[in-house]
């Protein structure tokens, strides 16, 4: 199993070269990049001019740190099918770039729009028949996580969109942070995890509120807080403990399911390499050089 943290957070405040280095000192080997404005911008043309691609590499040969996953969200869902077309093509370059860094992992959002699921369920299917022959030529895997506002939100019908392609480039990702969406505010952590199963390739921790409970969070115009999911959504990215996410309930069903040493064995359900955990810390950029380390810590103790 790979331990990653995720560099949004550093991303924002200082240059690549650093922010590697960063993760190196708080004692992490992987690093998963999300969507970079110099390299993979959210919904548009990946980037990654030979000059950053230079830096980058340089960074990690310095650190000994590796890319385990790269992060994209592009609307390969529409509504439109310009938009659709667009993403498509940006999907095609992201292919190529990561196989040339050796990166063997992308994940990504679902993506839509919750109020036109009809739509962007078929766009979803059509851009996968165009995308999946190539994800499968090049050896690598895609996983998909329901993101809160996507055309789907919910763990169980996630997993089965993901089963339904019965392949094994495909993985689904369980974001801690979005999981009081995925069940309606139950928080049933073992039951979405077991229910994804070998589908399973991928686990992001970060803590949240539960957003269905009154004023867990408030926003305004106030109609908005009984008007239903689809006008808005709300979550959080904060440390382990600051919110109600189960995390023993999230570290006992992983270890019941042997998910740090699952895609280690002859017989592995996933093409890929090793599963990914992944710290996605957001919240508080001041309290990383306490609270990353920290994580990195309990995973270690939790799970191997």
């Amino acid at each position: 199993m790979k331990i990653a943290f995720d560099v949004d957070v550093l991303a924002k405040q200082m240059s690549i070269n650093d922010y590697v280095h960063k993760v190196a000192d708080w004692g992490y080997k992987y690093i998963e990049q999300s969507p970079h404005p110099r390299i993979n911008p959210f919904y548009k043309h990946p980037l990654f001019s030979k000059e950053c691609q230079q830096e980058y590499k340089q960074a990690l040969k310095e650190t000994g740190v590796e890319i385990s996953s790269f992060i994209v969200v592009y609307r390969w869902s529409g509504p439109t099918e310009e938009q659709r077309q667009h993403a498509v093509a940006n999907w095609k370059r992201m292919i190529e770039i990561a196989v040339d860094m050796g990166v063997p992992v992308i994940n990504t959002e679902f993506s839509g729009d919750p109020n036109q699921q009809e739509i962007c369920n078929g766009m979803f299917f059509k851009s996968m028949e165009e995308l999946l022959p190539i994800i499968e030529r090049e050896g690598i895997r895609v996983e998909c996580q329901s993101h809160p506002y996507d055309f789907v939100e919910l763990n169980d019908e996630a997993c089965d969109i993901v089963k339904s392609f019965r392949s094994k480039n495909l993985g689904y990702v369980y974001s801690a942070s979005h999981g009081f969406f995925y069940d309606q505010g139950k928080g049933d952590v073992r039951h979405m995890l077991k229910y994804a199963g070998d589908e399973l390739t991928h686990v992001l921790l970060a803590d949240t509120w539960n957003q269905t409970k009154d004023c867990r969070y408030i926003v305004n115009p106030p109609w908005l807080n009984q008007r239903g999911r689809a006008d808005y959504t709300i979550h959080q990215h904060t440390a382990m403990g600051e919110g109600e996410v189960d995390f023993d309930g999230i570290f006992e069903t992983l270890r019941e399911m042997d998910f740090a040493n699952k895609q280690l064995k002859p017989d592995a359900p996933k093409v890929g390499g090793d599963n990914i955990i992944c710290v996605s810390y957001f919240g508080f950029p001041e309290k990383m050089d306490q609270q990353a380390p920290e994580a990195l810590d309990r995973i270690k103790h939790e799970l191997l």
